[in-house]
């Protein structure tokens, strides 16, 4: 993606999240060359992967194959000091209509994913066995609390206040349908580097062409605009 792109989607989603009046943390907001001012006080969020995250999934097309994503809170599965012992993780992600998110599934992570608003989600669901293939037996799957069972490949739709249970193992994509969508996840520590696993090979950080400055730090940059002090 070039990084033109990329601040053009985090200026689209400023506004989007205004709409919906979901507020960021201030760090959503400070330049690129104010981080390294903030010393080690800040090392949980570069630690956690705090921050903002969009990806084309190595599509180099991000409106046909991509996601939104702001991480606000996570542990850390690299560093367990005492201030990084969340067991658990939020995000707030936005789809566009059609925009697929590749079917993949978590190793560990539970998660609960919401619609907070705009159009319909519509997610996709199989169940995997032990070689990571999907197979063709019925999902079972928790929705606000109530069990139901769908047929391997059933898209199910959520519409906004609805959410849905996705346990580790269980292959999922989504999707806006009708106009674009406000998705809450609420899970354990997210893990982006060893716990996803797609169902075809895919890059999920993007290789960005800087065409111009950041807008703001990706959770992808910080070892390059904040790797003064930081070690990894």
């Amino acid at each position: 993606m070039k990084r033109s792109e990329i601040n053009t989607v985090i200026k689209n989603s400023k506004v989007f999240l205004e709409e919906h009046k979901f507020f960021l943390p201030p760090f959503a907001f400070w330049k690129p060359e104010v981080w390294a001012n903030h010393g080690d006080k800040i090392r949980e969020i570069i630690d956690c992967n705090l921050g903002w995250d969009i990806t084309d999934f190595g599509s180099e097309n991000f409106y046909e194959t991509g996601l939104f994503l702001f991480t606000l809170r996570n542990g850390s599965v690299q560093h367990q000091e005492i201030q990084h012992r969340k067991l658990y993780a939020e995000k707030i992600m936005i789809s566009e209509v059609g925009q697929i998110t590749p079917m993949h599934f978590h190793l560990n992570k539970m998660e609960d994913i919401i619609n907070r608003g705009g159009g319909n989600l519509i997610i996709e669901l199989y169940n995997s066995d032990h070689e990571k293939k999907i197979i063709s037996s019925d999902v079972e799957v928790v929705q606000d609390g109530v069990k139901r069972s769908y047929s391997s490949g059933t898209r199910v739709l959520l519409k906004p206040g609805e959410s849905i249970t996705l346990t580790p193992y269980l292959y999922h994509s989504f999707w806006a349908e009708e106009s674009k969508v406000l998705i809450g996840e609420v899970s354990l520590v997210n893990d982006d580097i060893s716990d996803n696993r797609f169902l075809e090979a895919v890059g999920r950080f993007p290789t960005i062409i800087e065409d111009e400055k950041p807008l703001h730090l990706l959770i992808g940059d910080y070892q390059k605009y904040y790797g003064g002090w930081y070690a990894g």
